[in-house]
């Protein structure tokens, strides 16, 4: 037989697949996304609210470099002239000193005053933009101009004051030579014609050319353009105010809290320790994913059987007992083991029964063994009979064996017919609570009740106890191989399932696949409701016409007990379409 059930590999160039997948993944924590909206939205908010009386005034000043010939195409001012500098400069104390002075600012609203003031500069310019923000627009403009004049004023006082320390240098270097010339023109007046007095003269022009020289650069310096600069656009009193109003505040902030909600979660996804898909599930069991059990929507926990008011849960088993009979690892031997990785079986057991339901729903003769020998509950949650002469217990003539009690061995020789509705019928080995578990998993009484799916046309079905809470599984490992794991993965980790995996292998046996379904009513991610208090099954409803009585209330079934069940009284026969499964 061909194996049809492998895990196929998402094809390379898949890019719209794997991309709808992880957005997909995002959305599984929508409270994060939801959380950074608000607080995306209460930003938002706050920005409306606190620039709704904000204006903002802006003055440009364009800066130029001091020159004798403002024409000169060779003159280059930003050689001249460190915007940058000039920037820090504007932003100043002595700048805003200047501008205090004229707007008449006290001393105590001085630090509020330059914090209202913002000097930019316009890439590839020679201007210094003053932007002033006030809470009045008059007020806004009139600071915005004072800062620009008083940079301006600051500035130019600068530059004269650099001037006239250099015109004061070349006077001080000027007025020795212009005394030392003085004194040799009156020697040479009173020096006789001849060689002495030709010296002389030809010392004294050396000097007058110095004293000229330093006469033309006073000249020069005294004659320049000291203009530091001039106001292009005067500020006005802005007509709105600088926010961007209540209605795009509020887009902003919900657009920016998005891109923060799913950063949020892309980052809790990065590091969620659950399965993120079902292709994760697959990889760490190295076994298929067979069926997603759909969310039960009448909030009475997951259904045993067709014939509810969602009849997807029903086809979903039906479509994993198909996967199952094509699988030829389990068309093989047709023994299968049901598990659940830890906490709460409830849903296991639900899987165990309809797989049951649906092979004998093909003509399988199907035999549910229900090996939880500590909780165990099928027998009084389930419509059954006991019947005739048990077809499953030949050979044991349907009695406990020579010498044993049939209420201390398990298994004891009962066996019961389970109604499946239009499903047809299957077997039940009820479980019953051991003294000592692993013994009587590992009887030869159980071992031989597995063997007989090696019967043509049998097939097997274990419910076992969370294989991660106890070891009762792995006993039953290496006479059963196949093995159905049955889990919430948003409750359980990747190192969880890959632990199953190397443990169900080290026992000698197989992972056939993993059925997957959502969290139960009222159970919370992550905790193992094993640990919480009793749960009750659901409502029963009336018995079909010819069954005998109508059914008593289900008890909780952390208080079932053996002797509250009592096969064959005419009670314990429903239709099993309308029962559900209450808590393990």
């Amino acid at each position: 037989m061909i194996e049809t059930n492998r895990p196929a590999a998402a094809p390379a160039d898949d890019e719209p697949d794997l991309l709808r997948d992880q957005f997909r993944q995002l959305l599984r924590y929508r409270r994060l996304i939801a959380g950074g909206i608000a607080v995306g939205l209460l930003g938002g908010v706050y920005l409306g609210i606190s620039t709704a009386d904000t204006y903002v005034a802006t003055a440009d000043v364009v800066l130029r470099a001091p020159t004798d010939d403002p024409f000169n195409p060779s003159l280059a001012p930003d050689k001249a002239i460190n915007v940058g500098s000039e920037r820090q400069v504007a932003l100043s104390s002595s700048t805003a000193n200047e501008a205090a002075k004229k707007l008449g600012v006290s001393a105590k609203d001085f630090a509020a005053l330059r914090a209202g003031l913002q000097v930019t500069n316009p890439p590839q310019t020679m201007v210094l933009r003053f932007t002033y923000t006030a809470d009045s627009a008059k007020e806004a403009a009139k600071r915005a101009n004072a800062m620009a004049d008083a940079y301006l004023l600051k500035r130019l006082e600068s530059l004269d004051a650099t001037r006239d320390k250099m015109v004061k240098g070349y006077k001080d270097q000027r007025d020795p030579v212009a005394k030392n010339l003085d004194e040799l023109s009156k020697e040479i007046a009173r020096m006789p014609a001849g060689s002495g007095r030709d010296a002389a003269s030809s010392s004294k022009t050396d000097l007058q050319s110095e004293v000229g020289g330093y006469n033309s650069k006073i000249t020069k310096l005294e004659a320049l353009d000291m203009t530091p600069g001039r106001v292009t656009s005067a500020a006005t009193p802005p007509t709105a105010t600088d926010g961007p109003g209540i209605v795009m505040s509020l887009a902003l902030g919900a657009a920016v809290g998005l891109a923060l909600g799913l950063l949020a979660a892309w980052v809790r996804l990065v590091f969620d320790p659950a399965p993120r898909s079902e292709g994760d599930v697959a990889r760490a069991l190295r076994a298929p994913v067979l069926g997603y059990l759909p969310r039960d929507r009448t909030g009475g926990g997951p259904l045993l059987a067709a014939g509810e008011a969602d009849p997807r849960l029903a086809e979903e088993y039906r479509s994993v007992a198909f996967r199952l009979a094509y699988d030829a690892r389990f068309a093989d031997r047709r023994r299968l083991l049901v598990v659940a990785p830890r906490g709460s079986s409830e849903t296991a057991a639900a899987v165990a029964v309809n797989l049951a339901a649906s092979f004998a729903e093909t003509g399988k003769d199907v035999l549910l063994i229900e090996a939880d020998l500590r909780t165990p509950v099928l027998a009084s949650q389930l419509p059954t009979d006991a019947g005739g002469r048990p077809r499953w217990s030949q050979g044991q003539g349907g009695t406990p064996a020579a010498g044993r009690h049939a209420d201390s061995e398990w298994p004891d020789g009962r066996q019961l017919i389970v109604d499946a509705g239009e499903s047809g019928s299957f077997d039940l080995i009820p479980g019953d609570r051991a003294r000592n578990v692993p013994r009587a998993l590992t009887s030869a009484r159980a071992t031989q009740l597995i063997s007989e799916a090696d019967a043509p046309n049998s097939t097997v079905v274990v419910l076992a106890p969370p294989v991660l809470s106890y070891a009762d599984a792995l006993a039953l490992v290496d006479r059963v191989d196949g093995v159905l794991v049955v889990t919430d993965p948003r409750a359980i980790h990747r190192t969880d399932l890959i632990r199953i995996r190397e443990l169900i292998s080290g026992a000698g046996g197989t992972v056939l696949g993993a059925v997957l379904h959502a969290p139960l009513p009222g159970e919370k991610r992550g905790k193992d409701k094993g640990k919480g208090g009793p749960a009750t099954a659901g409502p029963v409803s009336p018995a079909k016409p010819g069954n005998g009585a109508p059914q008593p209330q289900p008890i909780p079934y952390e208080v079932a007990q053996a002797e509250q069940h009592i096969p064959g009284d005419g009670t314990d026969t429903v239709a099993l379409r309308t029962v559900r499964m209450g808590r393990r």
